[in-house]
């Protein structure tokens, strides 16, 4: 399907001759037997339901931006990304190099961890709605008084668990974080995790955008080590928001979903599939912040 601006934008593919092992929630993964190539398309998903059209270049956005980024975290921990060149990927490829290109990845398999990793470095979001109700987030005791995207005295790490397409996922306390996967690896992901954070944060605002929050996905690979995968610090898995318009006290504007959710929640979505048919101007608003996004960060640009 197009826009009016007749941008293309892929919901699905469909590549006869490769072997399709999953669709996820946005990417399609193909198997190459010590690989994967991860297709991302134009699918947006939000409270974990897929709505049925799509945002332009946004497969495109999130594979650049994770790229940069597991470019930058190299020395802090090792990631899953073999190429994200359509001249680099198998033989088989060849004939889809067209849809392929800019929003794929050849990967390293790995064993992932059945928990997101997830880092708060503000009051917002699933935090928000826990502290007010209970004062803390995933068990973690935050000061009173906090106001709505404030700044937390320090990052937190709150993890959750990884449900099936169309379930939501559910904050976690690290104690059972630890249930399932160990205290060591439940620890070193959690520093991992902080690290990866603290330094993003700090990047972004020197480029005029605050990393309130984000999650990560961590697996295991053949020799036992673990590694990032999936995304890393996009707009799908983070909130973005500008710096300059930054105002604790309320929501904030963001370079991320959160203007779908809003538009969601004005229809009072129930949260459940099917997820309604989004209108032109929140596609092309959608589009244009994770553009924007892109930009900032890495100073790239796909128009």
């Amino acid at each position: 399907m197009a826009t009016s601006l007749e941008v293309p934008v892929i919901t699905q593919t469909n590549f006869p001759g490769l072997t399709l092992l999953n669709r996820g929630k946005v990417r399609d993964i193909y198997d190459f037997g010590d690989s994967l190539l991860i297709v991302a398309t134009d699918r947006i998903s939000a409270y974990d339901v897929i709505m049925p059209n799509g945002i332009p270049y946004k497969g495109k956005v999130l594979t650049q931006i994770s790229g940069f980024w597991f470019a930058m975290m190299e020395d802090i921990v090792p990631n899953h990304l073999i190429s994200n060149l359509i001249y680099d990927f198998p033989p088989a490829c060849k004939p889809y190099w067209r849809a392929l290109e800019d929003r794929s990845m050849l990967v390293r398999k790995a064993k992932p961890l059945p928990v997101e990793c997830v880092v708060r470095g503000y009051l917002s979001g699933s935090g928000w709605v826990e502290y007010q109700k209970s004062g803390t987030i995933c068990g973690i005791k935050l000061p009173a008084g906090l106001v709505e995207s404030q700044k937390l005295p320090e990052p937190i790490f709150t993890p959750a668990t990884k449900e099936e397409v169309g379930t939501h996922d559910e904050n976690i306390s690290f104690d059972r974080m630890v249930e399932r996967i160990s205290h060591e690896t439940a620890n070193k992901v959690r520093d991992l995790s902080i690290s990866i954070y603290q330094r993003a944060a700090r990047f972004a605002e020197s480029k005029g955008i605050l990393l309130a929050d984000t999650k990560m996905e961590f697996g295991i690979d053949g020799n036992g080590a673990i590694m990032i995968i999936d995304e890393l610090l996009t707009p799908d898995s983070s909130r973005f928001w500008p710096k300059d318009r930054y105002q604790p006290g309320r929501g904030q504007e963001s370079f991320d979903k959160q203007f779908v959710r809003d538009y969601l929640n004005s229809i009072a979505f129930n949260r459940k599939p099917p997820g309604p048919t989004l209108p032109e101007d929140v596609v092309l608003k959608t589009s244009a912040l994770y553009l924007e996004a892109l930009k900032r960060l890495s100073g790239k640009t796909l128009l």
